[in-house]
């Protein structure tokens, strides 16, 4: 859903698209309470998962909407928000609206818990789709209006679905950007799922009392995703592109090494520093991720928020693999380390055109930023231009 909603932000715009997929999404969340087999549950999930794919609305969004100078930040921060509405969503299910359900609204029924469970998740549908609503009634595209009137206008090239997806996927930068969105995000969905068990499993704690201790983890994307866009900016004020990529490396080098030494804590509150520390890292790397993808192609940049933004799931399964088949969860936090911190020298490969790279000079000496819109060339316009000005003289 990433690919494909990634290019097709570069042709419709963020605003319809963002939402769409949230009524859409919807949908499937109101029937959870119809669901009666294991199956019929995996195909709910699947067309509810249609919601993340939101993500690279966002991104693209907020690249169209703000400048230079804060667009890690603002990358970050309503990303990093979209993280923690997961969690703030599994805490009001679970603790008030679940027992409002269960103790009020079916306090008679012949099996109140089971009313209020079926029933509760109407709730988040209802709140999904008034925002979808609210969004595209409300909102704009980019800053100097909506794509539909700009392309009208001939202030905006039109872009196909393919020639940005084919645009995004031919440029090396986004595939380096794809693996170390892996080594970040994809991270950060296996700890999710894994952080628990391991408290359980190497301190012998209540899986209520671990799972506690884990959703440290999710929260700190309040402020740790948009500290690394923060940085990302502040270095980029600096030296341009370098500092941004140096930032990018410098975090997940430390997420890696962070990973080495949690799985060897022997001391539990060690572990919980260690954990908080770690999850600062992990989602700072995300959000300096996001300040660098903004200039790998300004023509097509929903395209390459969608192909990076699909590394997160996809590092999440290839991690996920490590801990399902690796006889030792300590080794599979050694094997993802290893590999994220491989992945955070990769950055010297990064090369963006006109704002070069760790290794390469930049064509300019002025902080880098990114295109608000697709210009059309100046022929088109002088010739739109010209047009007008016969049409004024006629009348």
């Amino acid at each position: 859903m990433r690919f494909i909603f990634g290019s097709l932000t570069d042709k419709l715009g963020a605003r319809i698209l963002m939402g769409g997929v949230l009524m859409a999404a919807s949908i499937p969340v109101a029937c959870t309470g119809l669901v009666n087999n294991l199956a019929g549950l995996c195909v709910l999930r699947l067309f509810i998962g249609m919601a993340g794919s939101t993500f690279v609305m966002c991104q693209c969004w907020a690249t169209r909407m703000f400048t230079k100078e804060i667009v890690g930040t603002a990358n970050a921060l309503v990303g990093g928000w979209g993280n923690v509405g997961g969690g703030v969503t599994q805490i009001v299910m679970g603790t008030a609206l679940f027992p409002l359900f269960r103790d009020v609204f079916f306090k008679n029924a012949e099996d109140p818990s089971e009313m209020a469970w079926r029933t509760v998740c109407i709730v988040p549908a209802v709140v999904a789709f008034s925002t979808g609503v609210i969004v595209i009634m409300t909102s704009e595209d980019c800053p100097e209006g909506n794509y539909k009137q700009l392309i009208k206008e001939g202030r905006m090239i039109a872009v196909s679905a393919s020639s940005s997806l084919r645009q995004g996927a031919v440029n090396f930068n986004t595939w380096l950007l794809y693996i170390q969105y892996g080594c970040c995000f994809g991270v950060e969905l296996t700890m999710n799922n894994a952080a628990a068990s391991y408290f359980v499993d190497r301190f012998d704690l209540e899986t209520t009392t671990a799972a506690a201790i884990a959703s440290v983890f999710g929260f700190m994307n309040i402020f740790a995703r948009g500290l690394g866009g923060y940085c990302s900016d502040k270095a980029n004020e600096k030296i341009g592109m370098k500092g941004r990529i140096w930032v990018q490396l410098i975090l997940l080098l430390l997420e890696g090494i962070c990973i080495l030494i949690f799985a060897v804590m022997d001391s539990l509150w060690a572990a919980i520093l260690m954990l908080t520390l770690f999850s600062v890292f992990v989602q700072g790397a995300e959000g300096s991720t996001y300040g660098i993808v903004p200039y790998v192609n300004p023509v097509a940049p929903g395209a390459v928020a969608g192909i990076v933004g699909a590394g997160g799931p996809s590092g999440a399964i290839a991690f996920g693999m490590g801990f399902l088949f690796l006889t030792s969860t300590q080794h599979a936090y050694f094997l993802m380390g290893g590999l994220v911190i491989l992945s955070s020298f990769s950055c010297f490969l990064i090369n963006i055109k006109g704002h070069g790279g760790l290794l390469t000079k930049s064509k300019n000496d002025i902080p880098s930023q990114p295109l608000s819109v697709p210009k059309p060339d100046n022929d088109k316009v002088k010739e739109l231009e010209d047009g007008n000005s016969s049409k004024e003289m006629d009348a």
